[in-house]
């Protein structure tokens, strides 16, 4: 089971490499600097995604899982990474907002496995706006996110809870000096977090892997003292670290999935750097694509409005609609895959509300009418008049269907880049189809499935 789990998580990896890789040899054109790239002003808007999408296929190459802690203040976050550091490292004090800043460190819990522990700052501190911009960049670079309470989840809390599952990242809830708590208020306490850990009341309770308690710093306990003298005394003295628990916790799930966390964090970000390069894509031809889409609407419906033949209205409005989307996608150089080409036309189906179905069939009937106006017409006025009135009603629908195919085509291909043969979110879903219901990734199934 072991070996099997270790080579399906390899394969993962391999995956997400390849998709990276395709990625970045697509936006190829927009990856050369200055006057030798087609498009420099464009090249100069998505350079922070293409920038990403490089650091993000060395991250995957270097095998390094990053677990970032949150919480807020005086929960015990650095005292919690010293713990599993064996040494303190980071620095504690009873003063709040002690980390000004995030700081990371390498720890080598075991084998093979290199890990890189990032402590932040308190999600409540002073100049909030600017630490949680901060923290939402922590926790997108994150694989794995601590999050840290030491009691009753509070609102603020609760909050900040939320957010970070908006990251779409695998969260353990560690509840932190249980030392000062009796063994009944733990357990209750526990259980509540149990409950409010998953997020919100539909999920099911967080499993074992997912809430583990601990005291990272132990609070000094007095001990009684017996001499050989017979003589008492009473000492102060610092109990032990309590997580070898949370310890074991992380090493099952990165001997686990470790390496399947990396994996799909890479894709996250690759999907989200794709998909901020459309978007950018689609803002900066804005106005070309604009005339090309009225372009294609004038001419789609001068030629079926003055078209006699019912069945060329239709085979010659489908032409017209697929070269529509073809320019806009030549404008746009997004790629375009066989896949994706037979998903926009029902991503345009659909996103229409089914008005290409619609115009198909008022073609149908409208085109037959005009055609036998057209036959019967000679120089009968009112024959002529027919034929004028089912051309103009269809040149409408006709006009209008394209107009509606183009925006439909804008949208697919600001949100389609990320499917197809190893886009994305295709590898995204396939990984998740794997997933066991014991991993800790089990959760996140729904959260990172893409839907559009």
């Amino acid at each position: 089971m072991a070996s099997f789990r270790s080579s399906q998580q390899e394969t993962h990896l391999n995956r997400a490499r390849a998709s990276l890789r395709q990625a970045l040899s697509w936006y190829g054109y927009l990856r050369k600097s200055g006057n030798l790239s087609s498009n420099p002003e464009l090249a100069g808007l998505v350079k922070p995604e293409l920038e990403a999408l490089t650091s993000t296929l060395s991250k995957l190459d270097s095998n390094v899982i990053r677990i970032a802690v949150f919480g807020l203040v005086s929960r015990g976050k650095s005292a919690v990474l010293n713990a599993l550091l064996g040494d303190k490292i980071l620095q504690t004090g009873p003063l709040n907002g002690v980390t000004q800043w995030p700081r990371s460190v390498r720890w080598q819990p075991g084998g093979k496995v290199i890990v890189e522990l990032i402590d932040t700052p308190g999600l409540d501190e002073i100049e909030g706006d600017a630490r949680a911009q901060m923290a939402r960049e922590v926790a997108r670079q994150a694989d794995l996110i601590l999050f840290v309470v030491s009691g009753d989840i509070t609102r603020t809390e609760y909050q900040g809870l939320l957010e970070l599952r908006q990251a779409q990242k695998p969260l353990i809830l560690v509840f932190n000096k249980i030392d000062l708590y009796p063994d009944i208020d733990r357990t209750k306490i526990y259980n509540n977090l149990q409950q409010l850990g998953a997020g919100h009341g539909q999920a099911k309770p967080l499993l074992p892997d997912e809430i583990v308690m601990v005291a990272a710093e132990p609070a000094p306990m007095e001990v009684r003292v017996e001499w050989p003298d017979g003589g008492v005394s009473y000492e102060w003295e610092t109990p032990p670290p309590q997580v070898d628990e949370l310890k074991q916790t992380i090493l099952n799930i990165l001997n686990r999935e470790g390496r399947s966390l990396i994996a799909l964090n890479a894709l996250i970000q690759a999907r989200d750097a794709e998909m901020a390069i459309a978007q950018k894509t689609l803002e900066t031809r804005a106005q070309e694509a604009e005339d090309i889409i009225w372009q294609f609407t004038k001419y789609k419906a001068l030629a079926v409005g003055l078209n006699p033949i019912a069945f060329l209205d239709i085979l010659g409005g489908t032409i017209a609609d697929l070269a529509l989307i073809r320019a806009l996608a030549r404008l746009y150089s997004l790629p375009m895959t066989s896949y994706e080409a037979s998903k926009i036309l029902k991503t345009i189906i659909f996103s229409s509300g089914g008005l290409l179905l619609g115009e198909l069939g008022s073609s149908a009937l409208l085109g037959l009418g005009k055609s036998t106006a057209a036959i019967a017409s000679g120089d009968n006025p009112i024959n002529i008049t027919a034929f004028a009135g089912s051309a103009i009603a269809q040149a409408g629908i006709a006009g209008y269907g394209a107009y509606a195919v183009g925006k439909a085509a804008q949208v697919y291909l600001e949100k389609g880049c990320t499917w197809g043969q190893l886009g994305a979110s295709t590898v995204i879903q396939e990984i998740l189809a794997e997933v066991d219901q014991n991993t800790i990734l089990y959760r996140l199934r729904q959260e990172l499935e893409v839907k559009f």
